[in-house]
C-alpha cells in the first residue's frame, strides 16, 4: 500500500519545528529516522497529513557522558550508539538492546529517542528505558521539561509529548562500578518483532546485596511495563536462583499479552517468566565474574 496524502515540511531548527507542531497540531507528525513511522504510514495505521523531518538538525546527534547521564540526541542512530566503545564497556542493558534492535539496516537509520517516540507495544528500547529509570527531554512552547519514563509511556503508540512539542532527548543514568544488566529477546527471526522480551538491571551493594533493581517486559501487553513487584522484592536481597524465580513469578503475573501467530497468551506468559528469570541470572553472573 502506499501512505495517503501528506505534506512535507523540513525543519531548519528546532523551534521551527515545533512551530510546526504547533500550528498544524495532532495532525502533524516528526520524522527522524522513520524506521517505524513510515511502515505504518504505509499500511495506514498513521495517517499525518503533515510530516515535519528533523533529520538535518545536526544539533540532535550527540551521545555524551553528563552530570551522571548518558545523554542521547533525538536523532542519533541505534547504530551509534551500538558501536560507541565507552556505551560498550559501561552500560550493559543498552548495549545488549541495541544489538538486537531490528537488523544492521534499520539500526542505522532508526534512532533510540524515536522508536521511544513511537511506543511500539513491541518495541526494545522501551524495556531498557525502563528498567534503567531513563528520562525523556521534552521541548516545546513553554519551555523544556523533563519526563520520567514510567510517565512518559503512555498507552499504545501513546506518549506524554503533547501537541508543539518535541522529544530532543533521553537520559541513561550512568551506572555505577557494581551495576549491569541484560536484555533477553524472543523472536522468530533475527530483525523481527519480539515474540516476548525482558530488560534487567542491577546495582549491589557493598555488602553484596541488591541496592537497585529495574524489572521490564515488552510485547507482553499494551505497551512496555515496568514489573514494579519484581523489583520490589529482588531490593535488599542477596542474588541467588530462588529469588530470581520468585521475581519471574512476578513477571508472569503482569505480562497480558494477546494471542496471534507468534504465540499463545499462555506461551507468551510462560516466556515472560523465563526471560526475566535468565537475564537476572546473567546479570549476577556478570556482577560476581
Amino acid at each position: 500500500m502506499f501512505p495517503a496524502a501528506f505534506d512535507y515540511l523540513r525543519a531548519h531548527s528546532i523551534e521551527e519545528a515545533a512551530a510546526a507542531l504547533s500550528q498544524h497540531g495532532g495532525d502533524a507528525r516528526i520524522l527522524a529516522g522513520g524506521q517505524s513511522l513510515i511502515p505504518a504510514m504505509r499500511f495506514r495505521l498513521a495517517r499525518p497529513t503533515v510530516l515535519v523531518d528533523i533529520g538535518s538538525l545536526r544539533d540532535l546527534v550527540y551521545l555524551r557522558e553528563e552530570s551522571g547521564f548518558l545523554r542521547v540526541g533525538a536523532m542519533t542512530t541505534d547504530a551509534r550508539l551500538e558501536r560507541d566503545k565507552d556505551v560498550r564497556a559501561r552500560y550493559a542493558l543498552l548495549t545488549e538492546t541495541s544489538d538486537v534492535v531490528a537488523d544492521p539496516v534499520v539500526r542505522h537509520k532508526g534512532t533510540v529517542v524515536g522508536s521511544l517516540c513511537h511506543n511500539d507495544p513491541a518495541g526494545d528500547w522501551a524495556a531498557a528505558a525502563l528498567a534503567s529509570r531513563a528520562i525523556m527531554v521534552v521541548r516545546g512552547p513553554s519551555g523544556e521539561r523533563d519526563v520520567p519514563i514510567d510517565e512518559f509511556i503512555v498507552d499504545s503508540f501513546t506518549t506524554a509529548v503533547q501537541e508543539g512539542e518535541i522529544a530532543v532527548e533521553v537520559r541513561f543514568p550512568t551506572p555505577s562500578a557494581r551495576t549491569s544488566g541484560a536484555y533477553e529477546k524472543i523472536e522468530r527471526k533475527v530483525g523481527d518483532y519480539a515474540t516476548a522480551a525482558a530488560a534487567v538491571q542491577l546495582t549491589l551493594a557493598d555488602d553484596g546485596t541488591i541496592a537497585q533493581a529495574g524489572v521490564a517486559i515488552t510485547a507482553l501487553g499494551p505497551f512496555a511495563m515496568r514489573v514494579t513487584e519484581a523489583e520490589r522484592l529482588l531490593l535488599g536481597q542477596r542474588p541467588s536462583e530462588d529469588l530470581f524465580r520468585a521475581a519471574a513469578e512476578e513477571a508472569y503475573r503482569l505480562a497480558d499479552p494477546n494471542p496471534d501467530t507468534r504465540g499463545s497468551a499462555e506461551y507468551k506468559k510462560n516466556m515472560a517468566r523465563i526471560l526475566v528469570a535468565r537475564g537476572l541470572a546473567r546479570t549476577s553472573s556478570k556482577l560476581h565474574a
